[in-house]
């Protein structure tokens, strides 16, 4: 019984947040090189994120270890993504004259 938890779960999981893990230390290495702030947080929330991404892709296919890691980096990319298209930034108009 435990060890079929730990297969359906756990270790689709561990292989969605080491997915998560791989896209957060690229993006890691490019912030350092670019020297921008580093947001702490949002790695730590990205990499949950790409667990539970993990978690579902194993459930939904069976547990293909595969699919499970590269949902983990892929669904981290794609949820970026969609987090910098809705992120509400500064407009400024350019006054008459």
């Amino acid at each position: 019984m435990v060890s079929e938890v730990m297969a359906q779960l756990v270790i689709p999981g561990v292989l969605g947040g080491l997915g998560g893990l791989t896209r957060g230390i690229v993006g890691l290495l490019k912030a350092l090189s670019l020297r921008r702030k580093i947001l702490w947080f949002y790695y730590v929330v990205t990499v949950i994120v790409a667990m539970i991404i993990g978690v579902f892709v194993g459930l939904i296919f069976n547990f293909d270890w595969r699919l499970s890691l590269l949902a983990g980096y892929a669904g981290t990319d794609i949820i970026e993504g969609i987090y910098k298209s809705f992120k509400v930034q500064k407009v400024y108009v350019k006054r008459g004259r």
